[in-house]
């Protein structure tokens, strides 16, 4: 088990809530849990979740270890007690963040917002979601899966989070001792919207030619021959050339995200042997790239960036049409996916 972290002196003891029993929030959560902080979950009684009380947790952590070191603990999961929280943690999907502010509404439940998920939309839109809460935007970096109940996860050493002077948070301070306190540094891109939509164009390029040559059904597997094929990378720093465009052409300047975007500025005969290397050697990096096994969650991404690309005209063959192979493969295994379904459940298709 997993020796209990104290709190670095200064770091005041927090009351979280955690949205859903999802990865990310979950991981953090029991990295905050460690640390001394009380954790809660607000988990709706009609989540395949509802009945999970405790995760077995399998940890692959880069806080201190760049190369990652394995560790086991137990998860309790709190289930919400309290109407205000210092600090809510949101992490879905971002066609779920209506969603959830509504949840929250319904269950009078106050408390600042880390909303750290994708989200594609304006500023004025996610203003107008959050319908006056205060939040502020960070991106994880982290990732796992959750297979019945036994989390598996791995974490960095840092996250993305939006400036103090951007953030309509009136309590960036402590949010900032809070994941001091897990050992977790803090990284402020120029603008964090505009890098989310960045990541997601980059994801978006990753993921539809992974989509594209691998089995759709098995994001895993995709992942690992990706990972381990030159040829591919290749057609991956293509496609992520383009679809940084596309963000470009809703008018973000590039030139301040030139530190993400440097390794695929490089000719493709550099750039794709030295993300081969990369991988090879990166163990997070690598287990992040197999564990991440939602497929429509990737899907969504590709499509998001896809359709916002074709909207404004931008030229991006090699993205385009490994998105559309990769929608293809979709498309065929639908019938499949729905049978399972059908089968769990005993259902009949009419």
């Amino acid at each position: 088990m997993m020796k209990r972290k104290q709190r670095d002196r200064g770091a005041s003891r927090m009351n979280i809530l955690v949205v859903g029993l999802g990865v990310i929030g979950t991981t953090y959560g029991y990295l905050f849990h460690e640390a001394g902080h009380d954790v809660e979950h607000l988990v709706r009684a009609s989540s395949a979740r509802a009945a999970v009380d405790s995760l077995d947790i399998e940890l692959l952590d880069g806080r201190t270890d760049s190369k990652g070191s394995n560790s086991h603990g137990r998860y309790t999961v709190r289930r919400r007690t309290r109407e205000r929280y210092d600090l809510i943690v949101v992490s879905v999907p971002s066609g779920g963040v209506a969603e959830v502010m509504n949840d929250l509404d319904t269950n009078g439940i106050r408390g600042p917002v880390l909303l750290c998920c994708g989200f594609w939309g304006e500023r004025t839109e996610l203003n107008n979601l959050m319908a006056g809460r205060e939040f502020i935007l960070g991106y994880p970096v982290a990732g796992g899966s959750i297979t019945g109940r036994t989390l598996s996860c791995c974490v960095f050493d840092h996250i993305m989070l939006e400036r103090e002077d951007t953030a309509r948070i009136p309590n960036y301070r402590e949010i900032e001792e809070l994941f001091r306190s897990c050992s977790i540094g803090l990284e402020q891109p120029f603008d964090m919207l505009e890098w989310i939509w960045l990541h997601m164009a980059i994801n978006a390029g990753v993921g539809a030619v992974a989509g594209m040559y691998g089995d759709i059904d098995d994001t895993s597997r995709a992942a690992e021959r990706l990972m381990g094929s030159t040829t591919m990378l290749a057609r991956v720093v293509k496609a992520i050339r383009e679809t940084s465009r596309i963000v470009e052409s809703r008018g973000v300047n590039l030139r301040n995200y030139r530190g993400e975007l440097l390794p695929y500025r490089l000719p493709t005969a550099l750039s794709a042997p030295m993300m081969k290397r990369m991988f090879a050697r990166n163990i997070l990096t690598r287990k992040i790239m197999t564990l991440h096994s939602n497929t429509q969650d990737l899907l969504f991404v590709c499509r998001t960036v896809y359709e916002s690309g074709k909207a404004n005209g931008v030229e991006a063959p090699v993205y385009y049409e490994s998105y559309e192979a990769a929608l293809k493969k979709a498309s065929r295994s639908e019938p499949d996916h729905r049978a399972a379904e059908l089968a769990e459940t005993g259902e009949k298709e009419t």
